[in-house]
């Protein structure tokens, strides 16, 4: 297929992901797609209708429709008509301040009455606590964008009841085993904040003028978005095809049976679009090229007019595609998946970030939660260390599907290849790792690469909390640019997390997020209420741990979530296992992932949810950690039988002496030192003197051993490729001195250790 003959691809993220920074999906197509040769376009629609919605002109069409509409209206939303003003006037300067481009606005917004402020601002935190430490900016970004979620309050109330900053139509695609809520939501007439999405995609079908368009759909909140769109798509230009893939079809649609879908949707994928996208092409090359049949029948096979489409005069037929789903002669959902190889996770390439306008998205604080914040406040690259998850074992995890199962890395080399590549195209020096779980020693080697080639980046992703993150570790990432990491701890209980299969004791957490912190590593812990068995004494001794988590300050953040059982996870397919009875829902035609069970040896979780919320925004705060737990429910609980002292126990545990891993690597985090000599009352001593960055130090030892420690340095300092072991500098250690070990425990070791100084 000659390049001209190429079709032309649109990949397009619906509403709505994140308002701060791309969903990675598109970005990950193009690059591997236009590294061969493809002609790609990508464009975030979700964004793009923020901006249209909240400009001077789209807010004015909102009012007008409100008030031509004949809503029923809350005394919220009459307060805020009568604001609308206040509204039109300040829309456009937040905005601009959420997009970084008028910072100087912050004071207005804190300190004078600037804002409108509605029923989202009745509940605002004291900003001297929750800002104090964090500055004028933020606090003015917290006020915008409560603002902005009282105008989507008020959209929602009345001209968008679907909208949504992140749960866009949400509702319509949770759980939906049926497909007629959303089919006959796409049947009605299109509201205004449609009508604005629609106008959008004419603009862009009109610019990209595509042969066909990838929808890619990671939550069920972009589900109604992107089938508007497709419908749309298929109204303008019939002859143009339609795909979608992405995390919710990916878990949800695996079963989908729904010939109604394909009405919208051509082309369904499952797991990884990259080779599902390479067969498709393939196949649609050979079919232009050929007028074969590869849709249901003539009427609804679309034709691409004007293109001449060949690979090496083959022609390849629907037979050829790769997990891909789509409606068949007969009017029936087909699944077809020839047994073609998965592109390695090292050849899926860079991302590639362009025809994104990366200046326009908004850095917002909605909650305040330190890691919460991390997701919606920064322009942050996203990327991809390892496919899946080494661990795969949690019950409560989709291990079966490809997205956790297949576990593949990739060269730390070619790693800092693509981050280079992606610094040089955004400017941005940010990343976040999307990894399920980042591997410890892939993350290592990346560490050590971004040292050796001086690579500066700010980053932080997803973890186990395993034994393998010692502190030094810990250190060594926080070198190389880490500044938080999250992590299951899920229900802080030993017996349910053996359950779990998490691989991981309360001890070991507290141990490894002992050595995050001190590194200057923020800890989010994910935590977890409800799994199977869980009785009320759990729940209660599960948010003792947590509360002496955070009272030691071994933790910073973390959220709660109610455990749900889906399809793809051992307790879904093994409920028995588990002492639970999965209820239903039975599967339907549509949708099948979240299931309904029984837990009779449990207790009632719903209870417990508020008052398990309560107390960790407390916590966050260093608030209240002296009250007892009974303190945060309105019902009677029982005592903890947690020991006062677990937690604190758990740190004294001694680290092991360097001399017992002598298979470990060095590893020097500060400057090639300078080595003099000075007369001692013992003889000549020799004296390292170390330039660093926040302060200078010195080491003396013996004079025989300052020729050696200085070239150990030195050679550490300056080449990152030669792995120097403990037993390799025990090997070259002068002898006639004090014996090695006993060199380990003197005074200029441990200072060196606790300069930078690693065993990893």
């Amino acid at each position: 297929m000659s390049s001209s003959a190429q079709p032309r691809i649109l990949l397009i993220t619906p509403p709505l992901t994140q308002l701060n920074t791309p969903y990675p999906a598109t970005a990950y197509l193009k690059g591997f797609l236009g590294g061969r040769g493809y002609h790609v376009t990508q464009a975030d629609l979700g964004l793009e209708l923020v901006l249209q919605l909240f400009s001077r002109a789209g807010l004015a069409r909102v009012f007008a429709e409100i008030e031509a509409g004949g809503f029923e209206l809350s005394d919220n939303a009459r307060r805020m008509l009568r604001l609308k003003n206040s509204y039109l006037s300040t829309v456009e300067p937040v905005i601009r301040f959420l997009q970084n481009k008028d910072t100087t606005l912050a004071p207005r917004i804190c300190h004078s009455r600037f804002l409108p402020e509605a029923s989202r601002f009745d509940n605002v935190a004291d900003l001297e606590t929750a800002f104090g430490t964090m500055g004028l900016t933020d606090q003015a970004r917290h006020l915008a964008t409560l603002y902005l979620e009282d105008l989507a309050d008020l959209i929602k109330e009345t001209v968008g009841p679907q909208f949504g900053f992140s749960r866009y139509a949400e509702k319509l695609a949770m759980s939906a085993t049926s497909f007629d809520a959303l089919h006959e939501a796409l049947q009605a007439a299109p509201n205004l904040l449609d009508r604005m999405l629609l106008e959008l995609l004419d603009k862009l079908l009109e610019r990209a003028q595509p042969d066909i368009v990838g929808f890619t759909v990671p939550f069920p909140g972009n589900l109604y978005g992107a089938l508007r769109l497709a419908q749309r798509v298929k109204q303008l230009r019939p002859g143009t095809y339609t795909s979608m893939g992405g995390g919710y079809p990916n878990t949800e649609l695996r079963t989908i049976r729904e010939p109604r879908f394909f009405d919208y949707i051509d082309f369904l994928t499952l797991d990884d679009g990259e080779g599902p996208w390479l067969r498709l092409l393939e196949a649609l090359g050979g079919e232009l090229s050929g007028n074969q049949t590869l849709l249901a029948t003539a009427s609804q096979q679309p034709t691409i007019p004007n293109c001449n489409l060949t690979t090496d005069n083959q022609q390849l037929t629907t037979r050829n595609l790769q997990r891909t789903f789509l409606r068949n002669a007969a009017g029936e959902v087909e699944y077809v998946n020839h047994p073609s190889p998965d592109i390695p996770h090292p050849e899926v390439g860079t991302p590639d970030y362009s025809d994104l306008p990366l200046t326009e998205y908004l850095s917002v604080i909605e909650v305040l939660n330190p890691m919460h914040r991390l997701w919606s406040d920064g322009r942050w690259n996203k990327l991809t260390i390892a496919h899946g998850c080494y661990w795969k074992r949690c019950s409560f995890c989709d291990v079966t599907l490809d997205y956790i199962a297949r576990y593949e890395t990739a060269p730390a080399a070619l790693l800092v290849d693509r981050i280079e590549q992606i610094i040089a195209q955004t400017g941005q020096t940010g990343f976040h790792f999307v990894d399920e779980a980042a591997p410890p020693l892939a993350l290592r080697d990346l560490a050590v690469e971004l040292l050796k080639r001086r690579v500066s980046i700010t980053w932080w992703g997803n973890i186990r909390f395993e034994k393998t993150f010692t502190p030094d570790l810990c250190r060594l990432l926080a070198a190389s640019g880490c500044i938080a990491v999250s992590g299951g701890l899920e229900v802080a209980s030993d017996r349910l997390l053996a359950l779990m299969e998490k691989g991981v004791t309360i001890a070991q957490v507290a141990r490894v997020t002992d050595g995050f912190t001190q590194a200057g590593i923020m800890v989010h812990a994910y935590l977890m209420y409800g799994f199977p068995t869980q009785t009320a004494q759990e729940t209660v001794d599960s948010l003792e741990v947590v509360r002496q988590l955070f009272q030691a300050g071994i933790v910073q953040s973390g959220y709660w979530h109610r455990f749900s059982m889906t399809a793809h996870s051992p307790v879904g397919k093994n409920p028995a296992k588990y002492q639970v009875a999965a209820v239903g829902p039975e599967p339907g035609a549509f949708a099948w992932n979240d299931l309904w069970h029984d837990d009779p040896t449990g207790t009632d979780h719903e209870q417990f949810g508020p008052g398990l919320a309560k107390a960790l925004y407390n916590y966050l705060h260093s608030v209240a950690l002296q009250e007892p737990l009974s303190f945060w429910f309105d019902f009677r609980v029982p005592k903890t039988t947690v020991p006062r002292h677990l937690i604190s126990q758990a740190l004294q545990e001694p680290a092991k002496p360097d001399a017992s891993r002598p298979n470990n690597r060095l590893f020097w985090l500060g400057n090639a030192p300078e080595l003099r000599y000075e007369p001692g009352r013992k003889g000549q001593r020799a004296v390292l003197t170390f330039y660093e960055q926040a302060e200078d130090f010195e080491v003396t030892v013996p004079a025989t051993l300052g020729p050696w420690l200085h070239a150990l340095l030195t050679g550490l300092a300056n080449d990152y490729d030669t792995k120097v072991l403990v037993k390799d500098a025990a090997a070259s250690y002068p002898s006639g001195g004090q014996p090695w070990e006993q060199f380990l425990m003197s005074a200029g070791w441990q200072l060196l250790r606790e300069k930078g100084l690693l065993v990893l």
